[in-house]
């Protein structure tokens, strides 16, 4: 087990309807108890599994999810085999109600198999689910999903997406870690991933400070809170967070979105782009790169063409749909040569 953390900030007394505007702008994480405690599926949960799988069920389309299933053995970890060459579960697409239906057989199994459906959006398989169950429309377009499984431990990792997840039943653990503790957190392979995010190497249930002895160093900076149902976190872009489900039966419905308008590139792109072009050149020309980034992406401001006409700037100017559209176009005929 960890030893104590430091705990997350708490406040309470948030209205929903209030929660985007609250979070606007901000860098760190909170945890805003009670937030919905009014959901109907939060108080579904409360009275029994039971009552909140047949409430579900009221919304299932049909529409197949996929499913992580793992052995008894993994005790609820998402994660690798041994050498890191594959991943320690299957994937299956399953029916909404099959997967119910699996937790609620092994619901008093001291060692079930591990079962997780993650990031499944409620608009396709629970249609109408949202009506009552996701936050009030912010200004900006949120992306609404569902989490649910058994006793689960996801690995730390990050989302380049803002985040509020609404713990509706069971209750979770959320450790985080500011994205400087990078280095820290000891991070696997980009391409083979459990889930589509690199993850933290370490075994936060029992780590090896022989193995991974900076991970010391990211304990200090970590904070950590458990939610009950009705509970929800803010979870800012770029912060680790690793999530337990702590109980037989949990469910989480998230809210993705981004503070930027949608014609904006994914981040991850271009640092793959910079491991395939920059990263093994000779140290000096490295170093040159580095600097170009550093003041035309980093430390731009208005000044950095200020000297060029404006009506000459092109993508050193503000960017806006159109020039976005011709950087996708420029990088795509340069990829294709």
């Amino acid at each position: 087990m960890l030893p104590a953390v430091q705990a997350l900030e708490e406040v309470e007394g948030v209205a929903a309807s209030d929660v985007f505007a609250h979070v606007s702008g901000q860098d760190r994480p909170v945890v805003f108890r009670g937030l919905i405690a009014d959901w109907p599926l939060v108080q579904a949960a409360r009275r029994s599994q039971q009552a909140a799988a047949a409430y579900l069920l009221e919304f299932d389309s049909g529409q197949p999810v996929t499913a992580f299933i793992g052995e008894t053995d993994t005790r609820g970890r998402i994660f690798y085999n041994d050498d890191l060459s594959a991943t320690n579960f299957a994937q299956s697409r399953v029916g909404f109600a099959e997967v119910l239906d699996k937790l609620r057989l092994h619901a008093d199994d001291p060692r079930p198999p591990t079962m997780y459906v993650g990031s499944s959006a409620i608009d396709l398989c629970l249609p109408g689910l949202s009506a009552e169950n996701s936050l009030p429309p912010g200004p900006h377009r949120a992306s609404v999903r569902i989490w649910l499984g058994n006793r689960t431990r996801v690995a730390a990792h990050y989302d380049a997406l803002e985040n509020i997840a609404c713990v509706c039943g069971g209750r979770r653990r959320f450790t985080l870690f500011p994205p400087d503790q990078l280095a820290n957190l000891y991070v696997g392979p980009m391409e083979l991933t459990p889930a589509g995010q690199q993850i933290s190497l370490v075994d936060f249930e029992n780590p090896d400070l022989d193995r991974h002895p900076r991970f010391a160093d990211a304990l200090e900076q970590a904070r950590s809170a458990v939610l009950e149902p009705g509970d929800a976190i803010f979870i800012p872009p770029m912060w680790w967070h690793h999530v337990e489900g702590l109980d037989p039966f949990n469910i989480l419905i998230n809210h993705w979105w981004r503070e930027v308008p949608e014609y904006m590139g994914a981040p991850n792109d271009a640092l793959l782009h910079a491991i395939l072009d920059i990263r093994d050149l000779p140290p000096a020309q490295r170093r040159a790169w580095q600097g170009l980034f550093e003041h035309y992406v980093f430390d731009a401001d208005e000044g950095t063409a200020a000297h060029i006409p404006e009506h000459s700037r092109g993508v050193l100017g503000p960017l806006d749909e159109n020039i976005a559209r011709r950087l996708r176009s420029l990088l795509r005929n340069k990829l294709n040569r």
